[in-house]
């Protein structure tokens, strides 16, 4: 499994890995973003940015990146970087399909994206995937996976899916939404041949939004790799925005919101790789010091009390607006 290359990390980052949703298009939903990115949005500004992200991520001991077909050009962005890098070999690649795309490179469009996971998005989305990746896409996941997923029962899905697996593709799903948990537990029980089909599962887990975290304790014990993306809540828990606990935490330990955050998860003994979705070079190295963070009961104790309802958090993130 190509995420056993990540256990032989020496560096102390090696858990952390680098998400591109926020530089892979102009719109995103992260608080702050339109300040962090500047007004130029271009195809070429946010080309220049994702490969200096990944020059510095990779310099850094960073050895998985995460992409999707509706990160905009990220695929394209990333594929570029690993042609340019070929001593980049044991840099792990995943990427996700179940969303196109649909905001023609606009932050302002009706619809930025669309979800389908059919067949027929899957072998177009694959295609368009290995036509940019090639060989060197090691993880497929199902993108937003919820409990009423059609991804969950379709076996003529789940054959193709399995066919990849053969062929060495490891095979995935994300989640999203406040059932997160009865998504993950319906994945678990999805077999071909008797045989598990999914290694890896990618949830939103931070400080506010914590309701996956039994079922993520599950596949982990399971033999999933378990990938955490949204530690940040999507700005939520970054500077300005952070709640006051949070910020208190964060002074008497010296290191930035950001990094307790990213440490609190990095501390679950079932988190795999936790993504850093940084879109400067340094909130990426600030985020990189979340495995020196030292935390204390009464710091896990006050940073617990910050978890919310889960569809009350859903419903705030689904109110962020598209910078």
């Amino acid at each position: 499994m190509p995420f056993a290359r990540l256990a032989t990390a020496t560096t102390p980052t090696c858990h952390i890995g680098l998400g591109l949703a926020a530089v892979g298009r102009p719109g995103y939903i992260t608080l702050g973003r339109d300040t962090d990115l500047g007004e130029d949005r271009g195809v070429e500004a946010l080309r220049r940015r994702t490969h200096e992200l990944l020059d510095a991520a990779y310099a850094q001991g960073v050895r998985y990146v995460d992409a999707a077909r509706s990160y905009g050009r990220s695929e394209e962005f990333l594929a570029e970087w690993l042609r340019a890098r070929p001593e980049a070999t044991d840099v792990v690649v995943g990427s996700k399909w179940g969303y196109t795309y649909t905001a023609g490179w606009s932050t302002d469009a009706e619809r930025h994206e669309v979800k389908d996971h059919s067949v027929a998005a899957y072998e177009r989305q694959r295609a368009e995937t290995d036509a940019l990746l090639g060989d060197r896409l090691d993880l497929y996941q199902i993108h937003s996976v919820t409990p009423d997923s059609p991804a969950l029962t379709d076996e003529d899905l789940h054959a193709r899916l399995a066919e990849a697996a053969a062929r060495g593709v490891s095979v995935g799903f994300s989640t999203s939404g406040p059932a997160q948990a009865d998504a993950i537990r319906a994945a678990l029980a999805v077999t071909v041949g008797g045989e598990p089909l999914f290694r890896t599962v990618q949830s939103t887990y931070n400080l506010l939004e914590t309701s996956a975290g039994p079922a993520l304790a599950e596949a982990h014990d399971a033999g999933l790799t378990v990938i955490v993306k949204e530690g940040m809540a999507n700005g939520r828990l970054a500077g300005p925005h952070a709640p006051d606990a949070l910020k208190s935490v964060a002074r008497e330990t010296g290191m930035g919101c950001d990094a307790v955050a990213l440490a609190v998860i990095l501390r679950q003994p079932w988190a795999g790789v936790v993504l850093s979705g940084a879109v400067t070079t340094a909130q990426l190295a600030s985020n990189l010091h979340a495995p020196a963070v030292d935390l204390d009961d009464g710091h896990l104790s006050r940073l617990a009390a910050l978890a919310e309802d889960p569809r009350a958090y859903w419903e705030r993130r689904g109110q962020l607006p598209w910078h």
